[in-house]
Order: structure tokens, then sequence, then C-alpha cells
């Protein structure tokens, strides 16, 4: 196995660890809120998760689309992330020959640790939005190495229009994701679904009524 196959299996195995892990801080806390009073204070996703502005943002952003929308955003975060992940792969194979060809034209500070840091970032954005897992993180590591490429395309060759389709293909395809979010048909969908579902739960008047009633004192039943 190659050391890109480690990479890149490393980097779908860190990503699923993250889901699991938010998932599962998130249940103990609320296990723990409902438990009473001498439970552990909430962790901070749960207190963060607590605010209605988070909710709201989560709903917009990742949970209230349609059935074809989210179907469409799966599409193109699978698309642009396939189709970006071997070019993160040719940096990496070869970072020495990228730094001199593409970063150092630039007269950017340390070249090679750039090289290795573009090329890392494309294969880690491109994992993340394959995933859906922290989907802006993934879209903002393409967007920022496709604007640099941009910027060095446009430097070099000027506006060729043959030579930036492909950059601004991505770099608008990454921008779109930033801004319409991953959909529900994502790890990120899910797992917000869970902590939106989770806080209406345990502020639901309803469950509130019943747990009060179920820990109040029995009246007794005879006389004197």
């Amino acid at each position: 196995m190659s050391t890109l196959q480690l990479l890149e299996g490393l980097a779908g195995f860190t990503a699923a660890c993250l889901a699991l892990w938010f998932l599962r801080l998130n249940r103990s806390d609320l296990d723990a809120s409902r438990a009473g009073s001498l439970a552990p204070a909430p962790g901070p996703l749960t207190r963060l998760v607590q605010r209605p502005a988070t909710r709201t943002l989560l709903r917009r952003y990742v949970l209230e689309r349609g059935a074809l929308a989210d179907a469409g955003l799966l599409i193109l975060r699978v698309a642009v992330g396939l189709m970006m992940i071997h070019h993160g792969q040719d940096k990496l194979a070869n970072p020495q020959a990228f730094a001199d060809t593409y970063v150092a034209p630039l007269h950017l500070p340390f070249p090679l640790v750039l090289a290795w840091v573009a090329g890392l970032s494309e294969v880690a954005g491109s994992w993340l939005l394959i995933l859906g897992l922290l989907t802006p993180l993934g879209a903002l590591a393409i967007a920022g190495t496709m604007g640099v490429a941009a910027y060095h395309h446009i430097l070099t060759a000027g506006l060729n229009i043959y030579v930036l389709e492909l950059v601004v293909l991505y770099l608008g395809g990454s921008l779109g994701l930033l801004l319409l979010g991953p959909g529900r048909l994502s790890f990120d969908g899910a797992i917000s679904a869970d902590l939106v579902r989770d806080r209406e739960d345990a502020n639901d008047p309803a469950e509130t009524v019943s747990a009060s009633l179920a820990s109040a004192p029995l009246a007794p039943s005879g006389g004197i």
C-alpha cells in the first residue's frame, strides 16, 4: 500500500471517528442533563446546540432542503471531491517539483512547506466533501488552493480561458458548497438532525410534564 493510500485511509477513518465522537459527546451530555441535578454539567457542544440561533442555523444550512436539492448537493460534493483528490495525490507524490514549478514563481516563503500544505489540503478537503463531514472546512481548503492556482495561472498566462477553466470550475463548485451546505445526505446532515432532534426532545413540554408526574410522590390511598 502506497503512502498516499495510507493518507487517504487515515483521512477517512479520522472523519468517521470525528462524526461518532460528536454524536457520542452530545448524547452523553444530554443523558447527563436528563439524569438530574447531580449529573455533570453539559459539554461545550451541547451548550452550543442549546442556543436557538444554533438550531436555526443547522436547519437552514443543512436540513431544510428538498430531496432533489439534497441529491444535487451529494452529486456535486462527490464529483468535486473525487476529481480533486488526485490533484492532491500528484502534489504529495513529488512536492519538490510542485514547489519549484508553481509555488516558487509566486515568490511565496517556504515553497516546499506550502507544497505539502496544498497537497494535504486537497486530499483532506476532498475526503471531507465526499463524506459531507465538516463540509465548510473541506470546501474552504479546496477553494483556498484553487484561488492560489487561479492567481498563478493569471500571473503566468493571463486570462487564458483554456488554462483557467478547470480551476474556475473547482473554485466555483467548492464555493457553492460552502454557501449552500452539504444537504441531508451527508455526515453533517445526520449529525445536525440528531443534535436538533435531541434538543427538541429535551425541551418537549409533554416530556417535561410526564417526567414531573413520574417523579411526584404518590398520595396515600387509605385514611388515617
